[in-house]
């Protein structure tokens, strides 16, 4: 079992930053740091939040920092539809519901589809069942031969957008579900998808009934949030790529 010490100092590694690069961000002296770390001083709760905050630590993660100092997690974790999270559930809806009539989608931070507006559904509609039984995985919807794969045109770009994405997400917090996930759909690397970092924007290109859509996509996510379950949410929200794209939605 990880000391809180050396659960900090792993993050600090993670995030690249020496032992005066958090000091000087959090306004401590670096010989505390280091002390906190060796274990050889014992931080308060609000040091270690306050170590966490600069080092961008996930709520989920910040709540096993406490524990393993022996304090009580900071942070609640709520269903989505809990009371207590109404107005941030209200808030989510009417970004989707605007949205239309272009599609959009909520997901955690595993890529389970967690909530839809109602463009979306055409696009279920031939997708296999089994794909739809809950929790249903973005990614796997995407790359799956039973999902969106067939109608994706560009389905080497969209793979690497994932990889990508998925990637960066793993270097910031590592997960072992995400971590599965990734090895199954995602490896080994397709030479044909284009180098990510290198564009701008890869649109996603769908062949429906005899016409192709191009789509590009924006991730909104909540700015200060104080409960797990919105720290790790995120909304897609997709736009034509071009006036013909624009054309279909518009004309359903």
């Amino acid at each position: 079992m990880y000391t809180v010490g050396a659960l900090l100092r792993q993050w600090r590694q993670r995030r690249g930053l020496s032992q005066l690069d958090l000091a000087i961000a959090a306004d401590v002296s670096a010989r505390h740091v280091s002390l906190v770390e060796t274990g050889k001083s014992t931080p308060s709760a609000d040091m270690i939040l306050r170590l966490a905050e600069q080092l961008h630590v996930p709520l989920r993660d910040r709540n096993r920092l406490l524990l393993a100092a022996g304090f009580a997690p900071r942070y609640a974790e709520r269903p989505l539809d809990d009371t207590a999270l109404s107005a941030a559930l209200d808030s989510v809806r009417r970004v989707l519901q605007a949205h239309e009539p272009y599609p959009a989608l909520v997901f955690d931070r595993r890529w389970n589809i967690v909530l839809t507006n109602r463009a979306v559904d055409p696009f279920l509609a031939k997708v296999a069942p089994e794909l739809l039984r809950p929790p249903v995985n973005l990614v796997r919807l995407g790359l799956d031969p039973r999902g969106f794969a067939p109608l994706v045109v560009n389905l080497a770009d969209v793979r690497a957008v994932f990889r990508s994405r998925i990637s960066r997400q793993l270097a910031a917090a590592p997960d072992a579900e995400l971590t599965a996930l990734y090895e199954e759909l995602l490896l080994p690397e397709d030479p044909m998808g284009q180098r990510v970092d290198a564009d701008v924007v890869i649109p996603m290109i769908l062949r429906i009934g005899g016409r192709e859509l191009r789509l590009f996509s924006t991730i909104t996510t909540f700015g200060t949030p104080m409960d797990i379950t919105i720290d790790e949410i995120a909304i897609e929200s997709y736009y034509p790529a071009d006036p013909e794209s624009a054309a279909y939605f518009t004309k359903q």
